[in-house]
């Protein structure tokens, strides 16, 4: 299996310094900032490309888990929200809300409540973030 990889660069101290990263494909390269990440700012932050990383993967192991159902997913649109809080110990991720949205002809509600609650904790990025609580919404439309 192939090693995916990501470059970060850091200047400064956390408060007034700044950072770019970068895809190893080339794909996405953006700005960080500790302000844009504890506040509403310009650029990326970790916990968005978690958020990215945790969405995109759960999309395509729902799809995976609802073939092995015996379903074709027509369309899955997965958002997770990753929140970071403030505290004693530091910036921490508290939890993940993911969302997902599935037009899956053939399937009633219940059967794809049950796919996409089985899901929730077996995609790859799920598992890497056993640690942190992941709650699910899922909505079966069309």
């Amino acid at each position: 299996m192939p090693v995916r990889n990501a470059v970060a660069e850091w200047k400064g101290n956390l408060t007034e310094g700044s950072g770019s990263v970068k895809l190893g494909s080339g794909l996405f390269e953006s700005a960080y900032s500790f302000n844009g990440r504890v506040e509403d700012g310009v650029g990326t932050t970790p916990e968005e490309l978690i958020a990215a990383a945790h969405a995109s993967c759960y999309a395509m192991a729902l799809s995976a888990d609802l073939a092995k159902a015996g379903f074709t997913a027509t369309r899955l649109s997965a958002k997770s929200k990753v929140e970071l809080r403030v505290g004693d110990a530091g910036l921490r991720i508290s939890g993940i809300k993911l969302v997902v949205e599935g037009e899956v002809p053939g399937i009633d509600d219940a059967k794809f409540q049950a796919v996409a609650e089985g899901t929730k904790s077996g995609c790859p990025v799920a598992v890497a973030l056993a640690n942190v609580p992941i709650t699910l919404e899922a909505k079966l439309v069309g």
